[in-house]
C-alpha cells in the first residue's frame, strides 16, 4: 500500500511542495540570522549533492517515467542509494530554516511523508527489474544515511555539463526562493 502511494507521489513530486512553500511564505516571517545562515548553507549543500548525483546518474533523474535506467554505484550512489532525495531533503530543510525552527520541522515531516513511500515504490521496481545486482547493492549501501566512505565514490564519470543542464530549473527555483526570503527580510516581515 505504501509503495502504491509512492507511485502516485513520484508522478507528482515536482509540484507537491508548492502548497507548503506558499503557506510558509504567507505565514513565515523573517528568521533570526543564524537560521538564515543555516538555511543558505543547507541550500548550498543540498544543491551541491544534487549536482554530484545528477552528474553520475544523468538527465533521466528528471523523468517522470516509471522505467529503470540501470544501476548507478558511483559517486554519491556509493554512499547512499538515494542521494537525490537526501539532497532534496536538505534543500527543503534549508527553505524551512529561512523562516525559523518550526518550518524546519514542517519540511522534515514533508520530506519523510513524500520520499519514504516513493523510495519504497522505486526499490520494488528496481528489485523486479535488476534482480540480484540490485539486491547486492541494497545490502551494501544504505538508503539515506551513509555508514562509511566507500571506494566507489571516486569511480565513475561525473558529467559536469549534464549536471548543470539538468539542474537549471532547480537552480532557478533556489534563486527565486532565496530572493523572496531576502525581500521579506529586507522589508522587515
Amino acid at each position: 500500500m505504501v509503495a502504491g502511494l509512492g507511485r502516485i507521489l513520484f508522478r507528482h513530486r515536482g509540484w507537491l511542495p508548492v502548497p507548503l512553500l506558499l503557506t510558509q511564505l504567507a505565514l513565515g516571517g523573517a528568521a533570526p540570522w543564524p537560521f538564515v545562515l543555516l538555511g543558505v548553507a543547507l541550500l548550498i549543500l543540498g544543491e551541491a549533492l544534487r549536482l554530484w548525483a545528477v552528474g553520475h546518474i544523468g538527465p533521466q533523474s528528471r523523468t517522470r517515467a516509471e522505467g529503470t535506467f540501470g544501476l548507478v554505484r558511483s559517486g554519491p550512489y556509493a554512499l547512499v542509494r538515494n542521494p537525490l532525495y537526501v539532497a532534496n531533503g536538505l534543500l527543503w530543510l534549508g527553505v524551512g530554516a529561512l523562516s525559523g525552527l518550526g518550518w524546519i520541522a514542517a519540511w522534515a515531516l514533508y520530506a519523510a511523508a513524500l520520499y519514504v513511500p516513493v523510495v519504497l515504490w522505486e526499490e520494488q521496481n528496481l528489485q523486479a527489474a535488476l534482480g540480484d545486482p540490485y539486491h547486492r547493492y541494497r545490502s551494501e549501501v544504505p538508503r539515506f544515511l551513509p555508514r562509511r566512505w566507500s571506494a566507489g565514490v571516486g569511480e565513475g564519470r561525473w558529467d559536469r555539463l549534464t549536471a548543470t543542464r539538468s539542474e537549471r530549473s532547480t537552480l532557478v527555483a533556489i534563486a527565486v526562493v532565496v530572493a523572496i526570503f531576502a525581500g521579506l527580510r529586507l522589508s522587515g516581515q
